[in-house]
């Protein structure tokens, strides 16, 4: 603002001078229209410095003025600076001419007159330095220029005053608005670096292992919402961290149990404690087959986990298919003592999917509820319903028997995830059947749930997608 301010002071001083001479420019082209040529005003430089002089004469731009407005402060200028010409003679008029005498200074305006083609006249005119040129017309042709130098700078004057007025104005200004700025913008920095700061601290926790840590930001603003998802992130990881414990404590004792009961029961024929029969022999074969089927389970839970699970799926209609896979288990349900009672609609429900990977899921659901349910109802149903504007087959498993406390329901499709906390093999199995269940589900792009029954025991409800 200061360098325009001042730029611009400097632009009105040249305008308003030019504007002052416009009378010499009128008087020029009168000469010329006199004698149809320079030749009167040509090396002829005290008449030009006289014209220019008495144009000048009283007003701020005479060298000799000296102005005592009561509302100004005088012009203190030096005294008037006499052409080179005037002092040495004709040698130093004639470097003069010749361009090799130094420039005059930047606060002293001088001035020539140049024909229509720019040659000087009259004058001095250096080609180094800006000049403002009029044009001098007579009638509506160019018979030369009237040329005044531009000022780069004021040394003195009213306008001095101003441009320094405004200048000290500004400094006191720019004060002021940093102070605001300040007062303003160090508590709004603290307000937003703060939470940053915070959500840092928690993040550097969370490369340590540290996940029991939340941020209470009461913020509604995009950092509140950044705060809410590093408190999911680190509820998350404290979830992930605690299934990958249980995991490896359970996986170990699914695998030291059987592995302890068949090292025992070989010690034990070994050491002539029990005897090497037959019996004997398939005993501890059980074992090794309990192992088998653990072993088996968790490869298949792996390679579901990696995406390796391999699935061939064709069009199928899931009402035949539920048909006549569920008529096998209507002999081994009846001689658990549960009765089957199926509800299956009769249209044709159309979707695509892996048949064996279904027979697969619906058998370890079905054995998943002998094992554990102590039912004797079993009622497996089949609907078409509306879903958010999507079409759905839903596939409900449902028994009457004791249930599942809710606390587990989220549950029960973790890895070796069991209710009973001893993990009895006589209640169940290793928990990795829904597991199993889950990645069938999710490859079919569906969903699987687990809620209460209207029986009064576990439903288990199977969401698919329709053709």
């Amino acid at each position: 603002m200061q360098w325009s301010i001042g730029k611009g002071m400097v632009d009105y001083v040249n305008t308003q001078e030019i504007e002052k001479l416009k009378p010499v420019v009128i008087e020029l082209a009168e000469e010329y229209r006199t004698n149809n040529n320079w030749l009167t005003m040509a090396g002829r430089h005290d008449k030009f410095r006289r014209l220019i002089s008495a144009q000048l004469k009283g007003s701020e731009f005479s060298p000799r003025q000296k102005n005592h407005h009561p509302e100004r402060r005088p012009l203190h200028r030096p005294p008037p600076r006499r052409l080179p010409f005037e002092q040495n003679g004709e040698q130093v008029k004639t470097d003069f001419l010749a361009g090799k005498l130094p420039p005059p200074p930047e606060s002293e305006a001088h001035y020539a007159l140049l024909d229509s083609n720019a040659n000087t006249v009259v004058g001095r005119y250096i080609e180094n330095i800006k000049y403002s040129q009029t044009p001098i017309k007579v009638g509506e042709v160019v018979v030369g220029f009237f040329a005044v130098s531009k000022r780069n700078r004021l040394t003195q004057g009213y306008e001095v005053d101003f441009v320094e007025q405004q200048q000290h104005y500004l400094w006191v200004i720019a004060l002021l608005a940093m102070s605001l700025v300040a007062l303003v913008t160090l508590p709004l920095a603290r307000h937003v670096v703060e939470p940053i700061k915070q959500i840092t601290r928690g993040m550097h926790k969370l490369t340590q292992g540290d996940y029991q840590q939340l941020i209470e930001l009461k913020r509604q603003d995009e950092l509140g919402r950044l705060s809410r998802d590093y408190n999911e992130l680190a509820l998350t990881l404290a979830e992930n961290e605690t299934a990958r414990k249980r995991w490896l404590a359970n996986i170990s004792h699914e695998l030291r149990t059987p592995i302890a009961i068949l090292r025992g029961e070989l010690e034990a024929m070994l050491d002539n404690v029990r005897p090497l029969s037959k019996d004997n022999i398939a005993s501890a074969n059980d074992e090794v087959k309990h192992l088998q089927r653990l072993i088996d389970d968790l490869n298949q839970l792996t390679s579901a986990d990696i995406g390796a699970m391999r699935y061939r799926k064709e069009e199928q209609d899931l009402t035949q298919l539920m048909q006549s896979e569920l008529d096998k288990y209507h002999s081994y349900l009846n001689e658990a003592g549960i009765k089957l009672s199926l509800d299956i609609c009769q249209q044709k429900v159309a979707v695509y999917v892996d048949k064996t990977r279904l027979y697969q899921l619906f058998e370890n659901i079905i054995n998943n509820a002998v094992k554990y349910s102590s039912a004797t109802d079993f009622c497996i149903s089949l609907a078409i319903e509306k879903v958010k504007g999507k079409s759905i087959a839903q596939i409900k498993f449902e028994d009457n028997g004791v249930g599942v406390e809710d606390q587990h329901l989220a549950h029960l499709f973790e890895h070796l995830y069991r209710v009973d906390d001893s993990r009895n093999r006589k209640t169940g199995g290793s928990g990795l059947g829904l597991s199993i269940c889950r990645h069938i589900v999710i490859a079919h792009q569906g969903e699987i749930s687990a809620q209460r029954a209207n029986l009064g025991g576990l439903a288990i409800i199977i969401n698919l997608p329709l053709l």
